[in-house]
């Protein structure tokens, strides 16, 4: 029997027609599921009434990166060791939680990332360019190779996360925790997962994208720091210590 107790958190704002939907099927892969409602003012709330989930609410929209550090930080006060993460506009299947789970069972250390194919016919392609230029810059950062940095389908071992206090509010935050745990010596395992897009004005979306590719473009310089002045010093640290983690 497996030693790690996992959970499902779904960060969600104004995802009213698809939210419901995505935690019952969640719930059929895992018992414990949290959703964190950030401000939702789309009537979120009622939708999950009759759904049999933990809701954390913010009492105002405070951005993807804190709904997931909330999450997050309930999950590992609350006994759990590994969290998947799922977003709630239905773009990603729970059915292929197991998929994510297996590849954590082997690997419990390991931040597992469930990658889309960014060639696929119904990729957006602002999505697939964004997704590309994260992708060099997380390689440029952390000396790792992972195909789809901005997906949001993934799983936290929870002892191992870095710089929860540091990370950004909205959607960056992502990107944050993965560099600062790759920096601290955990290893990212990309796992191939499907993918759904809605037509053009279904899928509700609260990416901005100049506004938050500046943010990202901001955040990759202050990274590329921070690789240099911190993370370099760490891995030399580790070599001759012999430590695997920081």
């Amino acid at each position: 029997m497996s030693e790690n107790h996992y959970c499902i958190i779904i960060p969600t704002y104004n995802n009213c027609r698809t939210v419901a939907d995505v935690a019952q099927r969640a719930l059929a892969v895992c018992g414990d599921v949290i959703v964190v409602n950030d401000g939702s003012t789309d009537g979120t709330d009622d939708v999950l009434k009759d759904v049999d989930v933990t809701v954390l609410t913010h009492d105002c929209n405070r951005g993807k990166g804190k709904a997931l550090k909330t999450g997050l930080m309930y999950a590992r006060d609350n006994g759990f060791t590994h969290a998947v993460t799922i977003d709630a506009d239905g773009q990603h299947f729970p059915e292929d939680i197991p998929v994510l789970m297996e590849a954590s069972e082997q690997n419990a250390d390991s931040l597992i990332v469930g990658c889309r194919n960014l060639t696929s016919e119904n990729m957006p392609r602002q999505n697939t360019f964004a997704n590309r230029f994260s992708n060099f810059w997380f390689r440029l950062q952390t000396a790792q190779c992972l195909d789809d940095t901005q997906s949001g389908f993934r799983i936290y071992p929870l002892d191992r996360l870095y710089g929860m206090w540091l990370i950004t509010s909205r959607y960056e935050a992502e990107l944050e925790l993965m560099v600062y745990a790759a920096w601290h010596g955990v290893r990212m395992i990309g796992v191939p997962v499907r993918v759904l897009y809605q037509l053009e004005g279904e899928r509700v979306s609260h990416f901005r994208p100049f506004r938050d590719f500046f943010r990202i473009t901001v955040l990759n310089t202050l990274l590329c720091l921070g690789a240099v002045l911190y993370a370099l010093p760490l891995a030399l640290f580790r070599l001759i210590t012999g430590k695997r983690h920081g």
